[in-house]
């Protein structure tokens, strides 16, 4: 086994590991709907409906689910519960291939412009602050210069946090202290990136939903000020989603893209929940990449999400 093998087997490793929970929870229901069965009859549509709907993946994604597979079970005969299974993973397979787009950009930052610049959003206890660290140390594993900047003012534990991902890491950070204006973070960061050639600059936002219009200038303020130093600034925004929190990930979801144009997406905390099921729903659901996915608590169980072998670690 070569070494690239082997780490592919390790990632593979830790999204099945990940995954269990969702696993046992929303398959394990499905196989039991599926025991005995040799055709897909209303009553099993039913079943699977509530079962989908119950464990997150959504009414709208659910609801494409099933015409999906009633189409397809009056199309063509299937027989036995391994065939009826591969059906139903085929088309969730085939529904995120049609309707869920793949972010391009990964770690290598390939045919991009540098300093490529990210700023991050999300609420407050999402996992957002540990995401940036672990993206981070993503960034540097792949030889890339890294500066993180700690815009998140309004919340000491947030400055801090991320001055210690920076150590752990090893990367600098910018950090202005507590109560100072966000902007003159971000602004103060992509300098910063600029001046040393940094490759990727990482910049942490106030996670507050307290009130909407406050959120959108917030940080189209802070876009605008990082537009000073590179006018197309950010490149990315990425939305950390806590998908242990099932429904309010959608809601959270819906607030921020109507706060700032949100391109990318990381959900987070899928080995502690059963609700993974929201992965498929808002990547069907939302069209912006599901870019990251955080399968454990380890600095390299963040990985870049993969449609097929999520769906692949699902059904084994």
């Amino acid at each position: 086994m070569g070494f690239f093998d082997f780490l592919n087997k390790e990632k593979k490793e830790q999204l099945n590991k990940g995954l269990e929970k969702t696993k046992t929870n929303l398959f394990g229901r499905i196989s039991k709907a599926l025991l005995g069965k040799s055709k897909v009859d209303a009553a099993f549509l039913d079943e699977l409906e509530e079962i989908l709907i119950s464990s997150d993946v959504g009414v709208k994604t659910t609801l494409e689910i099933i015409e999906r597979i009633e189409k397809r079970a009056a199309e063509e005969k299937y027989f036995g519960e391994t065939e009826l299974n591969k059906l139903l993973k085929d088309e969730i397979s085939l529904l995120l291939d049609e309707k869920a787009p793949t972010a391009q950009i990964n770690f290598n930052l390939e045919g991009v412009k540098k300093p490529y610049i990210i700023m991050v959003v999300g609420v407050n206890g999402v996992g957002k602050t540990t995401t940036i660290g672990k993206l981070a140390h993503q960034f540097k594993q792949a030889n890339k210069k890294v500066v993180l900047g700690a815009a998140d003012t309004f919340r000491a534990a947030a400055v801090d946090q991320l001055k210690i991902w920076g150590q752990r890491v090893d990367v600098p950070v910018v950090a202005l202290g507590m109560n100072i204006d966000p902007s003159a973070v971000a602004y103060d960061t992509v300098a910063k990136a600029v001046e040393m050639g940094a490759d990727v600059a990482i910049i942490d936002t106030a996670g507050r939903l307290h009130n909407k219009l406050n959120l959108m200038n917030e940080l189209s303020k802070i876009k605008r000020v990082m537009q000073k130093v590179i006018p197309d600034a950010p490149h990315e925004i990425l939305l950390v989603l806590d998908a242990s929190t099932g429904q309010n990930a959608f809601e959270q979801a819906r607030h921020f893209m109507a706060a700032t144009d949100i391109n990318t997406l990381a959900l987070t905390k899928l080995d502690g929940t059963a609700k993974g099921g929201v992965v498929i729903g808002i990547s069907n659901e939302f069209k912006i990449p599901v870019k990251y996915i955080g399968v454990g608590e380890g600095i390299n169980d963040l990985q870049i999400f993969n449609k097929h072998e999520f769906v692949d670690s699902l059904f084994s």
